[in-house]
């Protein structure tokens, strides 16, 4: 297909969930880039996002910020929501507004994937469904009652505190094998108290009753995503949390009635069929299965998918762009999704969305992996300014 071809209006018009209005379908999904300062999002980091509204982007999702629960996250430079970062993620959220977009927090818990050497100790161990990373390696303790409580309550109190500071909504990240997502796969929770096993009505239990929570605490106007995934960071090929669609229809509709706003289902393409005897992605699939709004993702606006990406290997050009865009707005059209979220396009050019509206293509600047490892100050000079056009 030509560029010249290319209608992309649909996915210039505005989107309502609660009484948020998004002023078009893109989203920034949230992207670790290592970079805190005690667990506070630092004045660079609060320029990366403001960078990306201007850019044209509707709606900005934090990085991976980990809850206030001790056993939460370890990774070098990871953020936090706690009382003593609240100001900071605030500048982010005034920054995203005033630049006309909208900014969600995403609430996140490591689980088994915490490393023991990145600060866990018997004082706050790592704590997991059933203290394990996979079936077959375990890692950390399985969680007691009373720890479900506490965490619940720690989620709860990061959804507030998101609040507090101005932003929209938060997502629940409950993919790619960390926390939530360790409830959900059957092969990291085998727990026997009604809350595991082989049932997906058993395995999403605790997931639900934290999204419950978290609307009897921030009310009916906040927005709450879910962002869920077949795929492990362990298990990058093989993993399934659901195995049908009919278990896919159980999962969804127990979550949508505790409060989920916006489903993200997280793919390596978004245009890849879930399953045989259908083109339906899994975003396809979800907002078939759901009255909620769903947001999809998985190399939009690229070639190659997202280990290619790291391992240096992007044959993105401008008629693959054009290729995906192309495919993006006919299943948007067919209403397989409400929102896109455009993730390494979104690093490489922060531009993308205004491009891309003005069918500026070959004007786009591809992600490679030093825009990845590169400091994020890099991003405000003059320099990097005039490469992004």
């Amino acid at each position: 297909m030509l560029a010249a071809d290319l209608d992309t209006s649909s996915l210039f018009t505005p989107f309502t969930v609660r009484n948020l209005v998004l002023r078009n379908r893109f989203v920034v999904p949230s992207m670790q880039r290592g970079v805190s300062d005690g667990g506070m999002p630092t004045a660079d980091l609060a320029a990366y996002y403001r960078r990306r509204a201007e850019g044209g982007f509707a709606l900005i999702m934090s990085e991976s910020c980990a809850i206030d629960h001790p056993s939460a996250g370890g990774k070098q430079g990871c953020v936090r929501m706690a009382s003593h970062t609240k100001e900071a993620w605030r500048q982010c959220v005034e920054g995203v507004v005033g630049a006309g977009g909208q900014m969600f927090i995403q609430l996140w818990h490591e689980g088994a994937m915490r490393q023991e050497m990145n600060g866990a100790d018997e004082a706050a161990p790592t704590l997991s469904p059933s203290g394990l990373v996979t079936g077959a390696k375990p890692n950390g303790k399985a969680l007691t009652a009373r720890d479900m409580e506490e965490i619940k309550e720690s989620y709860v109190r990061g959804a507030l505190m998101s609040q507090e500071v101005g932003a929209a909504g938060v997502e629940l990240h409950a993919a790619h094998g960390f926390f939530l997502d360790q409830f959900l796969w059957a092969e990291t929770n085998i727990r026997a108290d009604g809350y595991g096993g082989e049932n997906i009505a058993q395995r999403v239990r605790f997931p639900a009753e934290v999204v419950s929570a978290i609307r009897q605490a921030t009310g009916e106007n906040f927005v709450i995503s879910f962002r869920f995934s077949q795929w492990k960071e362990t298990d990058y090929h093989t993993a399934k949390i659901v195995n049908s669609p009919a278990e896919l229809g159980v999962m969804l509709a127990r979550l949508r009635a505790a409060g989920v706003d916006i489903f993200h289902a997280s793919t390596r393409r978004f245009h890849t069929p879930e399953w045989p005897n259908s083109q339906l992605g899994l975003a396809g699939w979800t907002k078939a299965l759901t009255d909620a709004a769903v947001l999809t993702v998985g190399s939009v606006g690229g070639k190659d998918e997202v280990l290619e990406s790291f391992k240096g290997i992007d044959t993105t050009d401008t008629p693959a762009i054009v290729s995906s865009i192309a495919e993006l707005i006919r299943r948007f059209d067919r209403q397989e999704f409400d929102l896109v979220a455009v993730g390494r396009a979104s690093i490489g050019d922060p531009d993308w969305v205004n491009k891309v509206a003005a069918g500026r293509y070959q004007d786009i600047r591809r992600f490679n992996l030093k825009d990845l490892l590169t400091v994020l100050a890099a991003y405000d000079t003059e320099f990097n300014k005039g490469l992004y056009g």
